[in-house]
């Protein structure tokens, strides 16, 4: 984002000024994440989960390789490998604990991210491109994490690729030969593990590349706020350094406190035990469960129990589980209020908080329960509401509802009401 008072970057010395005028790096970081980049003032801790979630996602790809290193995909070895990870490679250990959570964090700190975005309207113009790339990401992160789980060849491996490959054989007349195609036979075998170990290391450097887009998209229009008001002077922004290095800073030292309290302390609490058995195609095991980041989704799918008319249940639920997450696509024109930030708008409000919250939340847990009542239920309410409240509820609460007033400025939300200040004309240190 241009700003005509942001700091301007100035070489120090010759070395500076060489690399300036043949590639200008620092000049890059010095724009985006240094001075020369003004932000709004009143960010709050919630605007620090893109940070740590750039962070896990070079915590996966520095474990990633290492683990890459030690590892087989041959169904023959490959639970044998993972073992000899955990017992035999200097801190083998380690890696694998701190990149088994390291996933679960990396989802933790995107899911609150996203509902930060859900509740602020960042997907709202003109940051369309940023949200758009956003959903990408976390596309991308799901086929990652998936490919990612069937690596140990545990029971859950195994039974986790057959079921969720075989949702692609409900589609119909060319189903089956993608369920083949993708597994490289009839069954999940070498041939799927090697496909899905190639991929979940090749897509975390596409995950980047995309980071590294939506990073661009953000400069462009600049960082959304909780008020949702523009920048309208100097005295709305601060410099991202060393303001907001330092508040990222602080969340990160929290959440590295957390995630290492899970890797040393609790580093099985987030698994299943059964993937501690080495896959067996002749036992199944008694609840086929994924991993906890993929439970709402896993509880849409299984939502489904009676064929609509010609359409398969099990179809409906292959489609409504794709559908909840392609919808966000279309949240910047689903939703057409001109008011970005859910703090002055009070009808939306309620819904998110005492709706779709809860509905989320329903979703997580019966997601992770077996596919009994009141489990299948409750999955079938909560997601008929989440799609109400996508398509039809917020649609019709940005065309009626009446927002509260907004403030001016950023400066007026911080600092009050002083006219002076709202306009940067005080230009006192207590400024």
């Amino acid at each position: 984002m241009s700003f005509p008072w942001a700091r301007q970057y100035e070489p120090k010395n010759g070395l500076t000024k060489f690399l300036d005028e043949r590639l200008p790096l620092p000049r890059l970081v010095y724009n985006a994440v240094g001075a020369g980049y003004p932000v709004p003032r009143n960010l709050s801790y919630f605007w620090n989960f893109g940070v740590l979630a750039g962070f896990f996602l070079v915590v996966q790809i520095v474990t990633g390789v290492v683990l890459a290193m030690h590892y087989a995909a041959n169904a023959q070895v490959a639970f044998a490998t993972t073992e000899h990870i955990m017992r035999d490679v200097n801190w083998g250990w380690l890696m694998r604990y701190a990149h088994a959570n390291g996933a679960s964090f990396f989802f933790i700190v995107v899911y609150l991210h996203i509902f930060r975005g859900l509740f602020y309207s960042s997907y709202k113009a003109p940051r369309e491109m940023i949200w758009l790339l956003g959903v990408v990401i976390f596309l991308l992160m799901m086929a990652t994490a998936f490919m990612g789980y069937v690596l140990p060849w545990g029971q859950m491996s195994f039974w986790g690729a057959k079921v969720i490959t075989g949702l692609f054989g409900a589609i119909p007349l060319v189903g089956e030969p993608i369920q083949v195609w993708l597994l490289g036979g009839f069954a999940p075998d070498n041939a799927a593990l090697n496909r899905f170990f190639s991929l979940h290391f090749l897509l975390p450097f596409v995950i980047a590349g995309v980071v590294i887009l939506h990073i661009w998209a953000l400069h462009i229009p600049g960082s959304s706020n909780p008020t949702g008001v523009e920048v309208k002077s100097e005295s709305d922004t601060v410099p991202f350094h060393p303001y907001y290095t330092a508040k990222d800073g602080f969340g990160l030292g929290i959440a590295l406190l957390l995630y290492f309290a899970m890797v040393f302390f609790l580093p099985n609490a987030l698994g299943h035990p059964d993937n501690y058995i080495e896959a067996n195609p002749l036992s199944t095991p008694a609840h086929i469960v994924p991993e906890w980041y993929f439970w709402p989704f896993y509880a849409i799918l299984r939502a489904f129990t009676v064929d609509f008319f010609f359409v398969p249940a099990k179809l409906m639920g292959v489609i409504a589980m794709f559908a909840s997450i392609l919808l966000w696509f279309f949240l910047p024109w689903l939703d057409k209020s001109p008011v970005r930030s859910g703090h002055y708008r009070p009808l939306f409000r309620k819904f998110f908080w005492f709706g779709l919250i809860p509905a989320m939340i329903v979703l997580f847990i019966c997601g992770g329960a077996p596919a009994e009542e009141p489990y299948v239920m409750l999955s079938q309410i909560a997601t008929a509401y989440y799609f109400l409240h996508f398509l039809v509820i917020l649609p019709i609460i940005s065309s009626v509802e009446k927002p509260e007033p907004l403030p001016y400025s950023i400066t007026e939300a911080v600092l009050g009401s002083d006219k002076k200040v709202v306009k940067g004309e005080n230009t006192s240190p207590a400024v």
